[in-house]
């Protein structure tokens, strides 16, 4: 027989209700009421009462039945099944087998806050509104949401780097992932999109000034983002005609030349080769096609300017 994976959760049963959280989403704030995992002994009756918020049910093991209006349904493993504010409910564990449940209370109420990006308002208001809607059926835990209870359970109490901010996402999660269990699958709002054009030239650029001192060549930059070096060059073309690839990496490496120069007594041959010039020949070649001088000239005009 496997080993019952939320066990642990009885050790610490109040650890996450311990915790003040409260989560900003979109224009709502959500606050947690309880968060824990309980256990019913055979038998055992929790007559009728509602609450003035949501209170998510997950039976992780056991059976019963639970009530919900004038409805009786049965309870088994890897059910769930919300009850919203106002929604009168009746819990009983079987007579010969006792139920365990993970239960997740919280609040939600409206607060406006200035800035916040428009699609996480849009996801939060549908999300709520679907959750306020939800038929008063229990479901099969399609999206494994009882995971979350476990994995927020195991963070606070190993105390995991950034384990607040995990558990708050895990309770937006076990939200999201009830909403999913009664969805239809349509939603009325879509996700931004990128420009992949505009994406792929910044991740280009991007990678251009990470890496220039090293060998950075059109083939390989493409790689990266997983296109082909012609498209690459076309999006370049594109973006800007007058700087190909190969003049803004001329100039990432000339701007990094031109600093050192400035600011470094090392030698020519010392910083062409660390800016990802081969020799200081073609830096100098360079450097007096680009800028009319040569690289020493303008470190000494430069050092003049600066004393």
């Amino acid at each position: 027989m496997s080993k019952f994976p939320f066990e642990i959760m009885f050790e610490k049963q109040d650890i996450l209700e311990r915790l003040d959280i409260s989560i900003p989403w979109g224009h709502y704030e959500i606050r947690v009421l309880s968060f824990h995992l309980t256990s019913f002994p055979p038998g055992r009756v929790v007559n009728f009462h509602n609450h003035s918020e949501f209170e998510f049910h997950f039976i992780p093991r056991g059976k019963g039945k639970v009530i919900l209006g004038d409805q009786t349904y049965p309870l088994s493993e890897g059910m769930l099944y919300l009850t919203g504010p106002g929604v009168m409910h009746y819990q009983e564990a079987d007579s010969e087998e006792s139920m365990d449940e993970l239960c997740l209370h919280i609040d939600i109420q409206k607060k406006f806050r200035e800035v916040v990006d428009p699609w996480e308002v849009n996801e939060a208001e549908e999300s709520i509104e679907k959750l306020r809607n939800l038929p008063l059926v229990p479901a099969q835990d399609y999206h494994k949401a009882m995971l979350c209870f476990l994995e927020a359970y195991s963070a606070c109490d190993g105390k995991f780097s950034g384990y607040y901010t995990s558990i708050k996402h895990l309770v937006i999660s076990i939200l999201l992932k009830t909403v999913r269990t009664y969805d239809t699958g349509r939603i009325t709002s879509e996700a931004p999109v990128r420009d992949m054009l505009t994406y792929r030239y910044e991740y280009a650029i991007q990678y251009i000034e990470a890496n220039y001192s090293a060998t950075v060549t059109l083939e390989n930059v493409a790689e990266k983002l997983n296109i082909s070096s012609r498209q690459l060059q076309r999006i370049f073309s594109h973006v800007n005609p007058d700087r190909p690839f190969s003049r803004v990496l001329e100039d990432t490496r000339l701007q990094a030349v031109c600093q050192k120069l400035e600011e470094s007594s090392f030698s020519i041959e010392q910083i062409a080769l660390s800016e990802g010039f081969t020799n200081a020949n073609y830096l100098h070649t360079v450097f007096r096609k680009r800028l009319a001088m040569t690289p020493a000239k303008y470190r000494n005009t430069k050092q003049k300017n600066h004393k």
